[in-house]
């Protein structure tokens, strides 16, 4: 048997749909899922546009997941990750190809349904995005760009859905742009040394590990500023959000072992939750 074709193991429905949300990458998915439902929520949206905007974002972001670990299936192999379900047997490439399709046809019939102006956004730019980070541009110089598309694009997916449309206000897609590609150097991260192995050099991968750790930081710490300086009345509650921004950016940069990288997330969390009061 060849190495690289591991045999499809025998599951139960449970275990299958748990494969493909991780083949999916469930945690990134659910998150950018979760900023369009906050978002949502906290514009002017009625509860089902604001559903359907959400639901077609998650579907977009599993055709994302899905079109990734099907063309990495390959290098996934050569560097070991068993931890891939395409690579261990769990799920087979005709499967995952199928769910693709299948949520392929369901974000854009929802993203229309959302609204032609917040459809082509979402389409073309977040999860196009996405595909154009997948089909190649994760091993050039520009591998944040999809990442700015796509996180930027989301308040603009939001406010252009329903019967009023109207532009997002630019430090929404400031702050959901830096957020996004901050998290991409985050992300990067813990695959440098694999990624390396194999071909893939973004822009992480060309500058190292340490200033990776700096482009993020800033990038978070700036989404922080658009969230909290960029309305017209900044909220009076902004700079003790700001403070608690710089202290974790403090030990982004300078701590050790796994804090930093409990630092980065906690600045982005606080980032997401701050975007989604202050444009509601």
């Amino acid at each position: 048997m060849s190495p690289s074709a591991a045999p499809a193991r025998a599951h139960g429905g449970g275990a299958t749909a748990a494969a493909l949300l991780t083949a999916a990458h469930g945690g990134p998915a659910l998150a950018v899922t979760a900023i369009a439902a906050l978002l949502a929520t906290a514009s002017s949206l009625d509860p089902t546009t604001g559903v359907v905007v959400t639901t077609a974002v998650l579907a977009g972001q599993l055709t994302i997941g899905w079109g990734n670990d099907l063309l990495d299936a390959a290098r996934d192999r050569a560097v070991g990750r068993t931890d891939k379900p395409l690579v261990d047997g769990r799920l087979t490439p005709r499967l995952v190809r199928g769910c693709l399709v299948a949520a392929a046809v369901g974000c854009v019939a929802l993203s229309l349904a959302a609204g032609w102006r917040s459809a082509v956004v979402h389409l073309v730019l977040g999860v196009g995005g996405g595909h154009a980070y997948n089909l190649g541009m994760k091993a050039t110089a520009f591998s944040w760009l999809p990442y700015a598309a796509a996180f930027g694009a989301l308040p603009a997916v939001v406010s252009l859905a329903g019967p009023d449309p109207a532009a997002p206000a630019w430090w929404t897609v400031a702050a959901a742009a830096a957020l996004g590609v901050g998290a991409h150097f985050l992300n990067t991260l813990p695959d440098l040394d694999d990624d390396e192995r194999t071909g893939v050099r973004g822009l992480p991968h060309r500058i190292g590990a340490t200033a990776s750790r700096g482009v993020a930081t800033a990038l978070l710490v700036g989404a922080s500023l658009a969230t909290v300086l960029g309305p017209v009345d900044t909220p009076s509650w902004g700079w003790a959000v700001l403070v608690v921004v710089g202290a974790l950016g403090v030990v982004t940069l300078l701590g050790r072992g796994k804090a930093p990288f409990a630092a980065a997330v906690a600045i982005a969390l606080v980032d997401v939750v701050v975007l989604a009061v202050v444009v509601g």
